[in-house]
């Protein structure tokens, strides 16, 4: 199969594409979009064939459920029931935070397939503040399912032509979008409903912080481990929300994160790259090795949401280099940082343990 790259650049060269875009939707296939968070391979919600293509081209595990994208605040009651007392705050929620990177964890409605919520009585939904993917959502006129534009487990492509590079000849079309605004996956949001406060479950952190929610509930202590455990791997259970496996957002190159640089002493013959935080020496990292290259993260200021906007495309340039191992600095966790931690300790993770 050949994968097309379409421009949206300018306005009618955008026009010729997005029909398109929708044109190859409506038969059912596939297509790559940008969103603010990163590029998305996206499927109408009311095609089976569509939700199958988009397991098979990113060869993900039927148990690994899919976020819908809704065209605007209203449709969340298409695909979600939600009750009166949920809907007061979602409601603030929505006003808050949409469109924009936040996905709820919500009673799904019987007219989503199982196959998109892996079997689970929850779907995944969010409204995305991405022109381009907007566009799209309204000419379509239907909700779509749009999991990361990456093969399962690999790195999330932040611009078109990663994630032509990823899927190229699994899919027939890319729309690009230029450069995605904020290169960290959407946060997941799980509430419960108790007497006094919400408490909001974090499911996987992303652009929408903890300290974003705080106003509106209480944050949950950290929950429990991932299902990959012995005991639970003959029931081949879905996990509660995307991105839930232990190695996920990971190189081909095997990636180390380091918490202190004294854990770190190089191997005779091995040819490591650093992907740095700030690239000061006064950090510790800098010298410990001959680095072939150092990839930093923020230069100098040391500012997590520029961290977080260019943590993929490093990782992906020092993917390319052909090291045998990447050493990784820590961030500063909070804010966008606890996302940051979240996807290099996931990368860290060797796939053999998954």
């Amino acid at each position: 199969m050949e994968t097309r790259l379409l421009p949206t650049d300018p306005a009618s060269a955008m026009r010729s594409s997005l029909a398109e875009a929708v044109a190859t939707l409506e038969r059912g296939d596939v297509v790559v979009l940008p969103t603010e968070t990163v590029y998305g391979l996206a499927g109408d919600i009311t095609s089976p064939k569509a939700i199958a293509r988009i397991f098979e081209a990113k060869e993900r595990p039927s148990v690994d459920p899919l976020i819908v994208h809704i065209p605007r605040k209203e449709a969340l009651y298409d695909v979600a029931v939600v009750d009166d007392a949920m809907d007061k705050l979602l409601r603030k929620l929505m006003e808050t935070f949409w469109p924009g990177p936040l996905t709820f964890i919500l009673p799904k409605h019987p007219s989503v397939s199982d196959a998109i919520t892996a079997g689970l009585p929850t779907v995944a939904v969010r409204m995305t503040s991405d022109p381009i993917f907007k566009r799209v959502l309204h000419d379509l006129g239907r909700p779509l399912a749009a999991p990361s534009a990456n093969r399962f487990g690999r790195i999330s492509p932040t611009s078109a032509s990663a994630a032509l590079e990823e899927l190229n000849g699994r899919i027939p079309l890319v729309i690009d979008g230029g450069a995605c605004a904020t290169g960290l996956e959407s946060s997941i949001l799980k509430i419960e409903l108790t007497e006094g406060k919400p408490l909001f479950h974090i499911l996987r952190h992303g652009p929408v912080t903890a300290e974003d929610l705080k106003p509106f509930g209480k944050i949950a202590k950290k929950r429990k481990p991932s299902p990959h455990t012995k005991e639970k791997e003959d029931a081949a259970p879905a996990w509660e929300a995307p991105g839930q496996t232990d190695s996920h957002y990971a190189p081909i190159t095997p990636l180390r994160l380091l918490s202190d640089p004294s854990e770190f002493q190089p191997e005779e013959g091995k040819r490591y790259a650093l992907l740095s935080y700030r690239g000061l020496e006064d950090d510790g990292y800098m010298e410990l090795t001959e680095f072939v290259e150092t990839f930093v993260l923020s230069p100098g200021s040391g500012k997590v949401p520029e961290a977080a906007v260019r943590l993929f495309f490093l990782m992906r340039q020092a993917d390319q280099l052909g090291v045998d191992e990447i050493i990784a600095e820590p961030v500063p966790e909070h804010s966008i940082g606890s996302a940051i931690m979240d996807r290099l300790r996931r990368a860290s993770i060797p796939a053999t343990d998954q």
